[in-house]
């Protein structure tokens, strides 16, 4: 068998390239499907909560009631913010975006628990736990600074993503509410190796701990081609404004050749799985609502996107319906991003405790297209 060059072997962005052996996320992109430790993400997001979720994707099974009251507890009691975070994040500027305080506070969060041995296994759970526990404490609390009110201390009563939002405006949400935004946060915990995944699992490649992997994860998420995607769909359909603009704007994208915010998907050749169970939540909170109009643009912009690009197997992605849920559960646009990172927190620890299971540095090589053997001019020459 003849070896493959590099050239042969280069794909733009490593496409298709394996990268590592994981046990973590399935995705079939031809037929729409998506597992978590095995299990299809329907079952999941109907029978399970994002705490359960979280620590099946952490230790690779389904929690006994013992072992999840026990990780709940321990997810309850590091939610609580210190002093020395709250200053740190009211130290930042109000204007800045979410995403780049959430990176720069989770990467902090290294600082206040200095462990550098990641032979220690209680101390890496423990640093796992602050991960996943203080990211919604940050996003609030960063969020109340930003509206000059105080951080809401977070209720032991509620679950994850209830207390999310009670932090958020100190209202304690419904039931309905809460089950919709548990949904969501399982939806976005995991999603194999993609480019924030990826970066994880660099980082933690090189022997960084949780908060400085998934920092790096923070970071390449806020990308509007990779998590930021969700805020400019909601900014693309407020901006079409009318049903009746949909098609000329659709044609006028297709023909300057420019990408459609929530279309089309690296991995899935049909629709994204999420984004049914997404399309689902919007119906629902939007038959409750005066106005249906952004839903209605977004069906809109489903057929007629359909209609021109399914014959290349482009459908919408779990962007698309995301942000109109975001939007009618109250939370500004930029909050769309540090939502999907708060979930996909549990995903990233999940691979940064697989990428330690048997690590190997990161190191891939390069196809150099540059100048060589150049002589060397002197400055006054030049």
């Amino acid at each position: 068998m003849t070896e493959l060059t590099k050239e042969q072997l280069y794909r733009p962005g490593m496409e298709g390239i394996p990268a590592c052996h994981s046990k973590i996320g399935f995705i079939n992109g031809i037929e729409g499907v998506l597992e978590y430790r095995g299990y299809p993400i329907e079952a999941l997001c109907k029978y399970s909560s994002f705490e359960e979720v979280s620590y099946l994707l952490l230790f690779a099974k389904l929690p006994s009631a013992t072992e999840l009251k026990a990780f709940k507890k321990d997810l309850k009691k590091a939610r609580h913010l210190s002093a020395e975070v709250l200053a740190l994040i009211t130290s930042l500027p109000k204007t800045g975006h979410p995403m780049v305080m959430l990176q720069s506070v989770i990467s902090a969060l290294g600082l206040f628990d200095p462990h550098t041995d990641l032979r220690d296994e209680k101390k890496n759970y423990q640093s796992i736990v602050n991960v996943i526990a203080k990211t919604p404490s940050i996003i609030a609390a960063f969020d109340r600074y930003r509206q000059n009110a105080e951080p809401i201390e977070p209720d032991e009563e509620l679950c994850h993503a209830a207390n999310f939002l009670y932090m958020l405006n100190g209202h304690k949400p419904s039931e309905l509410e809460s089950k919709i935004f548990d949904v969501c946060l399982i939806l976005h915990a995991e999603h194999s190796l993609n480019a924030s995944t990826f970066s994880t699992r660099v980082t933690a490649s090189t022997r960084n701990n949780p908060y400085i992997s998934c920092s790096a994860g923070i970071g390449t998420l806020y990308g509007p081609l990779h998590g930021g995607a969700n805020e400019r769909v909601l900014e693309m359909l407020e901006a079409i404004g009318k049903v009746e603009f949909v098609k000329p704007f659709v044609e006028e994208k297709l023909a300057k050749k420019e990408k459609i915010m929530g279309i089309g998907h690296r991995v899935y050749r049909t629709k994204d799985p999420r984004s049914f169970i997404l399309q689902d939540i919007a119906r629902e909170l939007f038959s409750q609502q005066n106005d249906n109009t952004l839903l209605d643009i977004a069906l809109e912009l489903e057929k007629v996107t359909g209609e021109k690009l399914s014959s290349k197997g482009i459908y919408p992605n779990v962007d698309f319906f995301s942000g109109l849920v975001y939007r009618i559960l109250g939370f500004e646009t930029d909050l769309f991003t540090p939502i999907f990172a708060a979930a996909r927190t549990s995903g990233w620890c999940a691979h940064w405790l697989e990428q330690m299971e048997d690590n190997r540095l990161f190191r891939p090589s390069q196809i150099y297209d540059g100048d060589r053997n150049l002589s060397y001019t002197q400055v006054e020459d030049r």
